[in-house]
C-alpha cells in the first residue's frame, strides 16, 4: 500500500475584541475630525457674529423706517387726491357760477340798451303811441321771433290800450307780395295781440314765412280806444347770439 498523506489543519481561534477596538478607533476618529471641522468653522466665524448681528439691527430699522416712509407717501399721496378732486368739483362749480353770471350781465345790457332806446332823448321827440322797434330773430324751427316795443310820449301819462296786428311785405316768385296776420299764424282764427301800457311794452311771438319768400317791408296796426296807428317799417333782422 502507498503512503497515507496527512494534512494539517492549524486550528487559530477568533479575536472578537481586536475587531471591535479597531472599529471603536474609526468612529472615534470620524467624531474627531468633525469636533475638529466644527472648531475650526467657530474660530473663522466667531470674529463675524457682532458685524452680521449689527447688521441685520440696522437692515431691521432701515426697513421699519421704510414702512413708515410708505405709509406717509401713501397717506399724502390719498389727500392729494382728495384735494385735486375737490379743486376740480370747486373749479367746474366756479365755470358754471361764471357762465350764468355772463349770461345775466348780457341780459342786464340787452335790457339797458332797451330802456336807453325807448326812454333816451330821441323818445322824447315822439308824441302819442307809436312803434318804437320790431325785429325779427330766426328760429331753429324755421319760424322768426318777433320784439315789438310800443311806446307813447313820456309826458301823457295815460293808459294805451288795443291790439296790434301786421304785415310782411315783399318778394315771391319775383313778384311782390304780401302775407297776412293769419297766414304768418297759419290760422284763419288767429287773435291779434293784446297790449297795454303807460310808458311803454315789449311784445314778442314767432310767425312762419312761406318758402321762397324774402320779407322786406313790415307794416303794423295798432288798434284802441284812445288811437288807432298804421306805421311802416323796414324789415329788421336782429343778430345772431354771438354776432356784434
Amino acid at each position: 500500500m502507498g503512503k497515507t498523506e496527512t494534512t494539517r489543519y492549524v486550528i487559530v481561534p477568533h479575536r472578537r475584541g481586536r475587531r471591535t477596538m479597531l472599529l471603536s478607533a474609526l468612529v472615534a476618529g470620524w467624531l474627531g475630525s468633525l469636533l475638529l471641522v466644527w472648531a475650526a468653522t467657530s474660530l473663522h466665524a466667531a470674529p463675524q457674529l457682532p458685524g452680521l448681528k449689527t447688521a441685520a439691527a440696522t437692515a431691521q430699522t432701515e426697513l421699519a423706517a421704510a414702512r413708515a416712509s410708505l405709509h406717509e407717501l401713501s397717506q399724502r399721496a390719498a389727500t392729494l387726491e382728495r384735494s385735486d378732486q375737490i379743486s376740480r368739483v370747486a373749479n367746474q362749480e366756479l365755470q358754471e357760477e361764471m357762465s350764468q353770471r355772463e349770461e345775466e350781465i348780457s341780459g342786464l345790457r340787452a335790457n339797458l340798451a332797451f330802456y336807453e332806446r325807448v326812454a333816451g332823448p330821441a323818445a322824447k321827440q315822439r308824441k302819442g303811441l307809436t312803434v318804437h322797434s320790431l325785429e325779427f330773430k330766426p328760429e331753429r324751427a324755421g319760424t322768426w321771433r318777433y320784439q315789438a316795443v310800443l311806446t307813447q310820449n313820456l309826458a301823457q301819462g295815460a293808459i294805451s290800450s288795443g291790439k296790434l296786428r301786421f304785415a310782411i311785405e315783399g318778394v315771391r316768385d319775383g313778384k311782390l307780395a304780401t302775407v297776412g296776420w293769419t297766414d304768418l299764424h297759419q290760422s284763419s282764427a288767429a287773435p291779434p295781440q293784446d297790449y297795454a301800457f303807460r310808458y311803454f311794452q315789449q311784445l314778442e311771438g314767432s310767425v312762419m314765412l312761406p318758402p321762397g319768400f324774402t320779407p322786406q317791408r313790415v307794416r303794423v296796426a295798432l288798434r284802441g280806444g284812445s288811437a288807432n296807428v298804421d306805421q311802416a317799417l323796414a324789415w329788421t333782422q336782429s343778430p345772431q347770439h354771438g354776432e356784434t
